[in-house]
Formats: structure tokens, sequence, C-alpha cells
């Protein structure tokens, strides 16, 4: 359980480490220590973008079984600010979080807040241009998105933000997302890179990959000349890049597992389907070091983890199971006939649920399960109160987190590929 404020950290804590403890084909099973604890892996990361999960304190996350949160750096760096922060001990003792932490390197925004409006394409919602809300053909541009300009520029030195907040500008380079997350001080700090869209063109994807590269080079100079704030070592993990080209994502691949990281991310543009994914994971995840730990960047769906799960990935960040919950959709497994349910998504505010004394999903030990019912719940949300997401949020981190232990447990005893055409509806 997490404390409220936790202690500083030990600085002869235990160092860095990724051990492999079992296999079932490629996809794997271990342990990624750090200064503030062991995640056990395959692993979910909890998304707390501004140094919390929306609506819910520390000790409610932790209690769903959450390993560890991702914060989001430039969110952060524009407010409350990274020299703030690290005022305060660094982002663990700030937001009183005593587990492990990873941020960003404020690369995604130069997706978010550029190509994502140039191109109509969102990170989340509709990730795969070629794809639907329910996974059919021909998923529309965000209208939302259509409506900004751009605010972002490129160029080979550095990235020009106008920030969102109060359209003031600012520049981030390699080694000022370096400075920053060293400020903010969580576990594992990524490379910066460029984030691409499924809309870009190959010259631009490989382009783009190639500055990747040369700004990864940076970030280790950077990492390794401004030592830690906070008495405890940090990890620098590279990100991969090139988009659903193969060619520039084996070169991608190559180039930053050939870098001094301490981890692997894959990152940017997957293809414009979860086919196109799952051909990208292929061409990448073999290119990688066999002994680091490998994050897949803003994936969380169930057929995606399982997916990248079998193709050797070890953890994940997704904001979905949680923007889920504020707009009342909980995750289950299977609907109300045993059948799997639709994008494994129950939308709790229909007028079915009205009397349902049931809890959202029968078996689920999450504190929402264990006490409330579908009914009390759809009235929270139809009367607009702040408990109805909170509490559908604590199931659906626990939904994550329980998926998780069930695919643990599977490596381990080598049933692995039969776990996942039971969670696929293929058994």
């Amino acid at each position: 359980m997490s404390e409220s404020r936790p202690p500083r950290s030990d600085p002869h804590a235990t160092p860095f480490g990724f051990e492999v403890h079992a296999r079932d084909g490629a996809a794997r099973s271990g342990r990624l220590q750090t200064p503030h604890g062991a995640i056990e892996t395959p692993a979910f990361v909890g998304v707390a973008t501004q140094a919390t999960v929306k609506g819910l304190d520390p000790e409610r996350v932790a209690a769903t079984g959450t390993q560890v949160l991702f914060a989001n750096t430039y969110h952060l760096y524009l407010r409350p600010g990274a020299e703030l922060v690290a005022e305060h001990g660094g982002l663990h003792r700030f937001m009183g979080w005593s587990r492990p932490l990873f941020t960003d390197s404020g690369g995604f925004q130069v997706f978010s807040l550029g190509a994502s409006i140039d191109h109509r394409v969102g990170k989340v919602a509709n990730i795969f241009p070629d794809e639907g809300p329910a996974g059919a053909p021909g998923a529309a541009p965000s209208p939302r998105l259509a409506t900004r300009p751009s605010m972002v520029r490129v160029d080979e030195h550095e990235v020009r933000f106008i920030s969102h907040i109060d359209g003031s500008a600012h520049v981030f380079t390699p080694e000022k997302s370096i400075a920053v997350q060293r400020a903010l001080g969580a576990d594992v700090v990524l490379a910066f890179d460029e984030c691409t869209s499924p809309l870009h063109d190959e010259r631009y994807t490989r382009e783009s990959a190639e500055r990747t590269h040369r700004w990864a080079e940076r970030c280790v100079s950077a990492f390794e000349r401004d030592g830690p704030r906070h008495g405890y070592e940090q990890a620098l993990y590279g990100v991969v890049q090139g988009g659903a080209f193969e060619g520039a994502r084996r070169h991608s691949a190559e180039v930053i597992g050939g870098m001094p990281f301490a981890g692997m991310a894959i990152g940017g543009n997957l293809g414009r389907s979860h086919a196109d994914m799952h051909r990208v994971l292929d061409w990448t995840v073999p290119a990688l070091p066999e002994g680091l730990p490998r994050h897949l960047l803003g994936i969380g769906d169930v057929p995606s983890v399982l997916a990248a799960v079998a193709r050797g990935v070890d953890t994940f960040d997704c904001v979905t199971p949680t923007r889920n919950a504020r707009n009342g959709m909980a995750l289950v497994r299977a609907d109300d006939d045993g059948a799997i349910a639709r994008r494994y998504r129950l939308n709790l505010q229909n007028a079915a649920f009205a009397r349902d004394e049931r809890p959202i999903e029968v078996g689920c030990d999450c504190a929402t399960c264990v006490r409330f019912s579908r009914a009390y719940l759809r009235h929270l949300f139809k009367a607009n109160e702040a408990l109805a997401p909170q509490l559908v949020s604590v199931h659906n981190l626990r939904f994550m987190t329980r998926l998780m232990e069930q695919i643990r447990e599977a490596i381990a005893e080598r049933r692995f590929e039969a776990l996942a055409r039971r969670w696929l509806g293929d058994a």
C-alpha cells in the first residue's frame, strides 16, 4: 500500500536490473528492478499524466495491484514546472507514490500537438485509421482535432511548442528533455523522439527516424553528463521509430538497440490496423537486445496486449482503461451471455442496468465489485456524481492487473497460447 508521503529513497538502493524468469515461445515473464521496487512483467503501466491517475489517490491505485505509473514530461514541465517538483524531492514525493515511475520524453507531444492535428488522427481513439470504433473499416478523422492549427515546429536541433494552456512558446531539445526528466526524478526516463503519424509517407518517416537516432545520441550524452538529482539512479530507455515501413523499422531497432540504453521502447506510428501493428512488432522485437526490457508505448487494449506479449513485449502503458471509466465504460471479458464482450466493454449507463444487482464483473475482487452494483453505478453516472468514474477506474485498473497476473502465470506454466485463445474467444 502506498504511503501518503513516501520517504526519500536509499541512495544505495538495489540498482536497475532485468531478469527473465520464464518463457513460452517468444512470450516471457520476468522482473524489472528499480530503486522504488520491482516490477513483475509483463505489466500494465497506469497513466498518471499530470502526476495523478485522474480521480484516484495513490492508495486506491496501489490497491488495484498497479505496480508502476507513467507521468507526462511535457505536461509537468508546463504545470507545475519541473523545478518545483524537484524542490519537493522529485515526483515520487510530490505525488505520494512510492512505487516505480516512468516519464515520457515530451516526444509524444510532437505528434499530439502537430501531426495528430494536421492529419486528424488520434493516438488512442482512432490510432488505426483503417479501423472504425468497433474495429470496422473506415475510421473517421477526429472532428475535435480538425478544428485546431498545428502547435509544433520540428527541425534538426529542436522542437518548438505552443502551450495548449496559455499559448506561450517553448522549446524542447534532447538535452532539455533529459534535464526536465532528471528534475522530475522518475525511475525510467525516455529519450526524446519524434512520434510520427500513420499518414506520414515513407520518405518523411525515414527522415524522422534518422533524426530520432541523432537525438538519441544527444540524450545519451546528456544523461551521462547530468547525474541524478534525488539520491537514486535513473534508467534511460531508447525509443524505436520507423513507422509501419519494414526497412525503416528494422533499421531503427538496430540503431537504437546498439546504443547504451537500459531498455527499449517501441513508439510512433504502428500502422493503419491491428494487423499492421503485429507486423511492426514482428520486424522490431527480434532486432532488440534480448537482455533488455521492452516497452510498447500507448497500447493497452486486450487483443493488442496479448499479441504484443506473444511477440516478447514486457510492459505497456495506455490511458484507455481510466478514460473509458470516465465515460461509464467498464472493462469485462465476457458479456452476460458468456460471449466475449464487444471491445471488452460494458456501458454502465445503459437503461438495462437500472435494476441490476450484480457487480460489474462476477468474480472480480476489486473494491468496486466487492461493494457496489451495476444499478448503483448507473445511478451515479446519471446523477453526474464524481464518485462514478472513480469507482469504475478502480475496476478497470484491477481488470488490467488481473489480466497481467494471468498472463504471467500462464507463461510460467507454458500455456500462454491457450490463455490468449480463451481471452480472444478462440478456445
